[in-house]
Formats: C-alpha cells, sequence, structure tokens
C-alpha cells in the first residue's frame, strides 16, 4: 500500500513524458508484435515497423529451458513457428534454426541493442520473465525505454520486487522510473469500480501503475468507453486500446481522447494518424 502511495505523488515516467507525441500531447501507435502477422515478433517486423513510422513497439516475452529472454507471444511454439512444443522445453541453442516468416527467433536484449531509439512494451507471458527482463534492463541501463504489462498482476508485482532487489543506481533514471500498465485485476477493478467514483482513490492508494492498456471490450462488456477514458485520464492514468485495426474504430477512440492505439494494421494507423498531422512518431 505504501509503495503504491508513494508512487502515485511522483512525476510520471519517462517512458510516458519524454517521447516525441508525449511531449506534444500526441497519442502514441504501437506496432502490435511488429504490426506483421506473418512475422510477429522478429526484428525485421520491428525494422519495418520503425521505418513505417512507429516510436512505439508492443511484444512479449517468455523464458528458455536455459534462461534467455526471448521475443515470443504464445506458450507453444506451433502456431506461427517452424518449431513444436513449449518454448520453456527448449534451449537456446535448440531453437537456432526455428523461424516465424522466414526470420530467426529474437531475444529481448538483441532488440534493445538493435533499435536504441525504439520505446519497447513489454508483455511478461511467463513468471521467469519477470526477474530475467529486471536483469537486463539493469545491464542495458534501459530504465527508460520500457513499458511492462502483463494480463497477471501477480507478474508485474514480480517485476517490481526484481526492480527492488536491484538497488538504486546514481544515475539520471533509475529501477523506479520503470513504466508499468495494470493486468486484468486491475482493470477489473477501474472498470467496475470507476462508475461509483472510486478511480482517483484506486489510482492513488491501490493501484501500483503507471497507465492502464485495455481493449475495446471483454466479451460482452464495453471497456473503452468514453466515460471509462474520461474517468482514468482525470485520475492520471494514460488510456492505450488494443488492438485496434478500423481506420473508423481508431478516429472514434481518438475521438474519446485515448492516449494511444496498438494496431496489427501499420497502413492504417499511418493512414489515420497522418490525417491528424502526428505521423510519422519516430
Amino acid at each position: 500500500m505504501q509503495r503504491a502511495v508513494e508512487r502515485s505523488r511522483r512525476t510520471p515516467p519517462p517512458y510516458l513524458t519524454d517521447s516525441l507525441p508525449a511531449r506534444n500531447g500526441w497519442p502514441v501507435g504501437f506496432a502490435h508484435r511488429g504490426a506483421d502477422v506473418r512475422r510477429e515478433n522478429t526484428l525485421a517486423a520491428f525494422e519495418a515497423a520503425v521505418d513505417a513510422g512507429f516510436g512505439h513497439l508492443e511484444l512479449d516475452v517468455r523464458t528458455t529451458a536455459d534462461g534467455e529472454l526471448v521475443v515470443f507471444h504464445d506458450d507453444t511454439l506451433d502456431r506461427v513457428s517452424t518449431g513444436r512444443g513449449r518454448l520453456r522445453d527448449h534451449t537456446w541453442e535448440q531453437l537456432a534454426d526455428v523461424t516465424v516468416g522466414g526470420e530467426p527467433l529474437l531475444r529481448f536484449a538483441e532488440l534493445l541493442t538493435a533499435l536504441p531509439e525504439a520505446r519497447l512494451n513489454v508483455d511478461l507471458k511467463d513468471r521467469a520473465s519477470a526477474p530475467a527482463l529486471a536483469r537486463i534492463l539493469a545491464e542495458h541501463d534501459a530504465w527508460d525505454r520500457v513499458l511492462v504489462a502483463s494480463f497477471h498482476d501477480s507478474r508485474r508485482r514480480l517485476f517490481r520486487r526484481a526492480l527492488a532487489d536491484l538497488g538504486h543506481p546514481d544515475r539520471a533514471y533509475g529501477p523506479e522510473q520503470v513504466a508499468t500498465s495494470g493486468g486484468a485485476a486491475a482493470i477489473a477493478a477501474l472498470v467496475l469500480l470507476g462508475p461509483l467514483g472510486l478511480t482517483g482513490w484506486l489510482r492513488r492508494y491501490a493501484l501500483d501503475v503507471d497507465c492502464v492498456q485495455v481493449p475495446v471490450r471483454h466479451g460482452l462488456v464495453p471497456v473503452a468507453t468514453a466515460d471509462f477514458v474520461r474517468r482514468c485520464r482525470a485520475a492520471g492514468l494514460p488510456v492505450h486500446v488494443w488492438v485496434v485495426d478500423e481506420p473508423d474504430q481508431m478516429e472514434r477512440l481518438l475521438e474519446m481522447g485515448v492516449d494511444g492505439i496498438m494496431t496489427d494494421r501499420a497502413d492504417v494507423l499511418a493512414e489515420v494518424f497522418t490525417r491528424r498531422g502526428i505521423w510519422p512518431q519516430r
């Protein structure tokens, strides 16, 4: 509880304030898994997204049997890659010949090095990825370059504990400046209790997060509504919405005042943002 109160009183983390779109009050475009369905979560997809104008990349991370942090979404390799079985049952060496859309698998540390100017929205897909990510951020002094998310709030808390174990280096940015987004439990609390006037209370005293990332709807329940966006922004919580591919829906969300849109359609988002004079965002 005390940590949540302390974090609610400090300024927003650099990830949410230092990028060009944030400084100008623009909504941010996120390339979801690189915005390339055939080559998702590969370096080639991310490089193409940056070339297309994206400054923010959404990605997923999992750990191998020998502890390597790999950019990959699914628990198993079968759906998108040439491999078979669970990723965590393989060592990095055993994955050397596995490809996605003809591209090799990618380690997170390699992505940090390859695209040093990109902001990375990192979704923790297993518990082991939380301390592994913290360690890599420390090695690369990359605290200000990532926003950490997970559907499981427990993984976010585990990541926070791993950051605390790293201490506070005497640098411009440190572990406490890493931005995080709320998971399923945090979002449910905001959706259910927000209409009762409790969004601000949740932000100040209960939720140790810097923004919220939500779908347009969850099943039959609308989530990214105009009222939800208004309440969150009034409480100091930027709202990012995923995954949006239709131009009309992008326009509606932008009119609501959302702070970011994640998409698999780089071309569609670029066209919508160009009409508004907020593209490219590199």
